[in-house]
């Protein structure tokens, strides 16, 4: 193995922003994923499939390691002592536990922190259930990828039949559930502990080298692109009111959902991909001005019943950078974060017509989408890394007070997907609150848009009657188009 292949993987300049992050339990960023299934299932074909997995993407087999007082992006190294049995876990509900049950103990699950010192994904096998269904909640640290690369990923444990053939190079079950000679760092004739200590100095000066030269450049970057700015003064204003709008640190536009807490509540609904299309393009806009518009026309519904009516929410969206990146058309198992997380002004005036209100979102997001702050994100994530813990900590909770809530919309496969020999039949995606009142994330798969409402309860102490309003809402769209 060349030195080259050797040095570990840094976390991007963003995905270490988030790591930081955590330590506020606030601003978690992990992302779940509940897959409903037709049946339990077959242990040994899902375990042999993992095992393939892991030794296709090495991030489910990589633990984090961060630098002395932070003076580097975290690391990716191999676990040593990774077990699958760790990471790919059974429960059982008692046969006769409801779509309730099952999502309560999802909120309970998709909150728990990862282990720090392994490899941060978790995938648990729900079986018990009263039809004798199972599912699956597959939760992934976002400094993993995010939910597009969560996607591409999944290439790596999911079939296109029910009964594939045996997967190649499959372990016994007297074997480990480890990864032998994946990563091997080990030298001839090195015992584990001297390899594990000239590894870990071997690490910290790369990762210091690695943060100075990469911080040089975008010094040397930035003071390129303050050179183009004040050679066009018009890009320069135009660059200046983007980040305005994007960095803006505000109170939250709610009256209603002020308070916070770390209780979590999740529940599900679905529309018709196609209808939807349908209804969508009548009025002039996409799959995902309808999703947005939907939450919008709830939340105003809401606000307008308790007595607080608002003209506007200000919404998070993560927006996809993905195709822009040379890294995001690569290798599909590489993983990764190529999105920038971009704010807008969503209306909620309920005395405009709903079909005016979906225009303006339409509007409002195409011009977000195109906002050149976005690009600059991850330099600016590099600035706010320098910052001390306490005072990145105190940035990140005042950055999130302005925000009222998040949506995002991740596409999967059209066609049926399996797992161990059980039919996906549902994908129910758990978007991380990061300290707002809700998240409503979208999944399009088999021709159906499968809605996750994840709700912080301190905020909104009613979260049926916010799923209830969503499901209206959306009924209203389609009557309108």
């Amino acid at each position: 193995m060349s030195n080259e292949a050797a040095v570990p993987d840094h976390m991007s300049d963003f995905e270490a922003l988030m790591w930081t992050l955590e330590k506020s339990p606030a601003l978690s960023n992990t992302f779940s994923n509940v897959t409903v299934l037709d049946r339990p299932p077959d242990r040994h074909h899902l375990i042999a499939k993992m095992q393939g997995a892991i030794r296709k993407v090495p991030r489910l087999h990589q633990r984090p390691v961060e630098a002395a007082g932070r003076l580097a992006n975290p690391t990716w190294v191999h676990d040593a002592d990774f077990d699958l049995a760790h990471h790919l876990r059974w429960v059982n509900l008692g046969g006769g536990a409801d779509e309730r049950e099952l999502y309560d103990y999802v909120a309970v699950l998709a909150a728990q922190p990862f282990d720090r010192e392994r490899p941060l994904w978790d995938f648990t096998v729900v079986e018990g259930l009263r039809d004798g269904t199972a599912a699956m909640v597959q939760r992934m640290h976002h400094t993993i990828t995010d939910g597009e690369g969560g996607i591409r990923l999944s290439v790596a444990f999911l079939d296109l039949e029910r009964t594939p053939p045996p997967p190649p190079n499959t372990r016994t079950d007297e074997e480990p559930l480890g990864v032998s000679g994946a990563d091997a760092t080990l030298g001839a004739g090195e015992s584990d502990e001297e390899a594990e200590s000239a590894g870990a100095i071997g690490e910290f000066v790369a990762s210091v080298g690695d943060s100075v030269r990469r911080r040089g450049g975008q010094v040397v970057d930035a003071i390129g692109a303050a050179g183009t700015l004040l050679r066009n003064p018009g890009d320069a204003a135009e660059m200046a009111r983007s980040t305005g709008r994007q960095v803006q640190v505000m109170s939250r536009c709610s009256p209603l959902w002020t308070d916070r807490s770390l209780d979590r509540w999740f529940g599900t609904t679905s529309l018709d991909l196609e209808a939807v299309k349908t209804a969508a393009r009548s009025m002039g806009g996409t799959v995902n001005d309808f999703f947005v518009a939907g939450a919008s026309h709830a939340a105003a519904q809401i606000h307008d019943r308790h007595g607080t009516p608002v003209p506007e929410l200000r919404m998070s969206m993560p927006v996809s950078i993905r195709e822009s990146r040379p890294e995001g058309r690569g290798d599909p198992m590489a993983g990764g974060n190529a999105f920038a997380p971009a704010q807008v002004m969503v209306p909620t005036d309920l005395g405009t017509p709903l079909t005016e209100r979906f225009q303006q979102i339409h509007d409002r997001l195409g011009a977000t989408r195109s906002e050149k702050a976005l690009n600059a994100l991850g330099g600016a994530a590099a600035v706010i890394n320098l910052l001390p813990t306490a005072a990145l900590l105190a940035t990140g909770e005042r950055a999130t007070a302005g925000i009222d809530f998040v949506c995002s919309n991740v596409r999967a496969a059209p066609f049926d997907l399996y797992m161990g020999g059980a039919l996906l039949e549902a994908n129910y995606p758990v978007g991380p609150l990061a300290g707002t009142a809700f998240n409503l994330t979208t999944m399009s798969y088999r021709g159906t848009l499968w809605l996750g409402l994840h709700v912080d309860t301190g905020a909104v102490d009613q979260p049926e009657e916010l799923l209830s309003e969503l499901e209206s809402a959306y009924v209203a769209l389609f009557a309108a188009a």
